[in-house]
């Protein structure tokens, strides 16, 4: 976190807090994934979003070069498909399965190995800005299960998988 606050005056520990929520312009959703993981340590990652920008990917490519991350499965906007495609080659090198849907959901599930889950629901996309944005963090297991499961069912029923397509048009030419 680059700002004067810390997130601990923003957020309490997962553990004495199984809900909580912020609205607040001091802290980024590459911020909360790593207070998470501090947390519950490695763990596999759904994220859902209308775009992504290349600073949160350089931040997910430290996180993931840590070894925090077990797996990254992203789901993003195909109406944000040109930014993506600028980003494709360092896309590819942090997250291993990324999709295009219908998606204006900002949604970060964890699951740690050890079992832990955490959901957030946020209302900031995976960009770095200077605005206020809300969030609600809960550890609730039935709110997990409930959100991966759609999370689950946008990406099986509802996606295309990008890295597929860019793989058979590679081969294609």
């Amino acid at each position: 976190m680059k700002r004067s606050a810390s997130i601990s005056e923003i957020l309490k520990p997962l553990a004495d807090n199984p809900f909580q929520a912020y609205l607040s312009n001091a802290v980024q959703v590459a911020d909360i994934l790593e207070w998470i993981l501090e947390q519950v340590g490695i763990a596999e990652i759904w994220q859902t979003s209308f775009s992504i920008s290349e600073e949160f990917l350089r931040r997910l490519f430290f996180i993931t070069k840590d070894k925090r991350v077990s797996r990254i499965n992203l789901v993003l906007d195909h109406k944000a498909t040109n930014k993506t495609l600028k980003l494709w080659s360092f896309i590819t090198q942090v997250i291993e399965r990324t999709y295009l849907a219908d998606n204006h959901s900002k949604i970060l599930l964890v699951k740690s190995e050890a079992g832990d889950t955490v959901s957030v629901i946020t209302s900031q996309n995976l960009t770095r800005g200077n605005r206020h944005e809300s969030a609600f963090i809960s550890t609730d297991k039935a709110i997990f299960d409930r959100l991966h499961e759609q999370v689950n069912d946008l990406i099986t029923n509802h996606s295309v998988p990008l890295h597929d397509l860019f793989r058979e048009r590679i081969a294609a030419d």
